[in-house]
Protein backbone atom coordinates (compact mmCIF):
# COMPACT_ATOMS: atom_id res chain seq x y z
CA UNK A 1 0.00 0.00 0.00
CA UNK A 2 1.34 3.64 -0.82
CA UNK A 3 1.70 6.55 1.09
CA UNK A 4 0.51 9.92 -0.46
CA UNK A 5 3.16 11.92 0.36
CA UNK A 6 1.75 15.13 2.74
CA UNK A 7 2.56 17.82 0.51
CA UNK A 8 1.41 16.14 -2.48
CA UNK A 9 -2.06 15.66 -0.48
CA UNK A 10 -2.46 19.40 0.59
CA UNK A 11 -1.73 20.48 -3.21
CA UNK A 12 -4.59 17.73 -4.17
CA UNK A 13 -7.17 19.79 -1.70
CA UNK A 14 -6.22 22.85 -2.43
CA UNK A 15 -7.07 22.55 -5.96
CA UNK A 16 -10.43 21.07 -5.05
CA UNK A 17 -11.09 23.92 -2.98
CA UNK A 18 -9.79 27.22 -4.48
CA UNK A 19 -11.50 27.87 -8.10
CA UNK A 20 -9.05 29.76 -10.79
CA UNK A 21 -11.09 32.00 -13.18
CA UNK A 22 -10.54 31.92 -16.82
CA UNK A 23 -8.44 34.75 -17.09
CA UNK A 24 -6.32 32.68 -13.94
CA UNK A 25 -7.03 34.99 -11.37
CA UNK A 26 -8.52 33.11 -7.89
CA UNK A 27 -12.00 33.85 -8.01
CA UNK A 28 -13.39 35.75 -4.99
CA UNK A 29 -16.71 36.46 -3.05
CA UNK A 30 -17.50 39.44 -0.28
CA UNK A 31 -19.28 37.82 2.60
CA UNK A 32 -20.15 38.83 6.13
CA UNK A 33 -18.03 38.05 8.66
CA UNK A 34 -18.64 35.39 11.58
CA UNK A 35 -17.65 37.99 14.05
CA UNK A 36 -19.79 40.74 13.37
CA UNK A 37 -22.85 41.21 15.32
CA UNK A 38 -26.19 41.60 13.63
CA UNK A 39 -26.81 45.44 14.55
CA UNK A 40 -23.60 46.16 12.71
CA UNK A 41 -24.29 43.95 9.53
CA UNK A 42 -27.81 45.28 9.32
CA UNK A 43 -25.84 49.23 9.25
CA UNK A 44 -23.98 48.09 6.85
CA UNK A 45 -26.54 45.87 4.60
CA UNK A 46 -28.84 49.25 4.89
CA UNK A 47 -25.69 50.97 3.37
CA UNK A 48 -24.72 48.56 0.77
CA UNK A 49 -28.51 48.53 -0.54
CA UNK A 50 -28.60 52.22 -0.11
CA UNK A 51 -26.75 54.37 -1.17
CA UNK A 52 -23.93 52.00 -1.71
CA UNK A 53 -25.72 51.14 -5.33
CA UNK A 54 -25.57 47.10 -4.37
CA UNK A 55 -28.24 44.82 -6.14
CA UNK A 56 -30.74 43.64 -3.38
CA UNK A 57 -33.91 42.72 -4.93
CA UNK A 58 -32.71 39.16 -4.92
CA UNK A 59 -32.73 39.06 -1.08
CA UNK A 60 -36.59 40.79 -1.11
CA UNK A 61 -39.33 38.27 -0.15
CA UNK A 62 -40.43 35.97 -2.82
CA UNK A 63 -37.13 35.86 -4.48
CA UNK A 64 -34.68 32.74 -4.28
CA UNK A 65 -32.21 34.44 -2.34
CA UNK A 66 -34.66 35.25 0.27
CA UNK A 67 -34.34 32.68 2.69
CA UNK A 68 -32.75 31.93 4.92
CA UNK A 69 -34.36 35.08 6.67
CA UNK A 70 -31.45 36.28 8.43
CA UNK A 71 -29.42 39.47 8.42
CA UNK A 72 -25.74 37.55 8.03
CA UNK A 73 -26.99 35.68 4.70
CA UNK A 74 -28.75 39.40 3.32
CA UNK A 75 -25.93 41.02 4.07
CA UNK A 76 -23.52 38.75 2.32
CA UNK A 77 -25.59 38.74 -0.45
CA UNK A 78 -25.77 42.44 -0.83
CA UNK A 79 -21.72 42.85 0.38
CA UNK A 80 -21.01 40.54 -2.81
CA UNK A 81 -23.00 42.29 -5.32
CA UNK A 82 -21.55 45.85 -4.18
CA UNK A 83 -18.10 43.79 -4.50
CA UNK A 84 -18.39 42.44 -7.29
CA UNK A 85 -19.67 45.95 -9.23
CA UNK A 86 -17.57 47.88 -7.77
CA UNK A 87 -14.30 46.26 -6.93
CA UNK A 88 -12.31 47.42 -10.24
CA UNK A 89 -13.28 50.83 -9.96
CA UNK A 90 -11.80 51.02 -6.43
CA UNK A 91 -14.50 49.31 -4.33
CA UNK A 92 -13.76 47.22 -1.42
CA UNK A 93 -14.98 43.94 1.25
CA UNK A 94 -14.88 46.36 3.98
CA UNK A 95 -17.85 47.50 5.39
CA UNK A 96 -16.34 48.77 8.48
CA UNK A 97 -14.83 45.54 8.83
CA UNK A 98 -17.86 43.85 8.57
CA UNK A 99 -16.93 41.70 5.68
CA UNK A 100 -14.45 39.47 4.41
CA UNK A 101 -13.22 38.02 1.35
CA UNK A 102 -13.48 34.07 0.88
CA UNK A 103 -12.79 31.78 -2.36
CA UNK A 104 -15.49 29.52 -1.50
CA UNK A 105 -18.45 29.96 -3.59
CA UNK A 106 -21.37 30.93 -0.89
CA UNK A 107 -24.04 29.91 -3.43
CA UNK A 108 -26.79 27.73 -2.22
CA UNK A 109 -29.73 25.90 -3.62
CA UNK A 110 -31.29 28.45 -6.22
CA UNK A 111 -29.23 31.63 -4.87
CA UNK A 112 -26.33 32.42 -7.24
CA UNK A 113 -23.84 34.62 -6.06
CA UNK A 114 -22.72 36.99 -8.40
CA UNK A 115 -18.97 36.24 -9.31
CA UNK A 116 -17.20 38.99 -12.24
CA UNK A 117 -13.92 38.27 -13.24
Amino acid sequence: MSIIPKKFLALLILMFVTKISVNGQLEEWCIADEQTPDNELQVALDWACGQGGADCSMIQKGQVCYYPNTVRDHASYAFNSYFQKYRKKGGSCFFNNAAMVTQVDPSHNSCHYEYLP
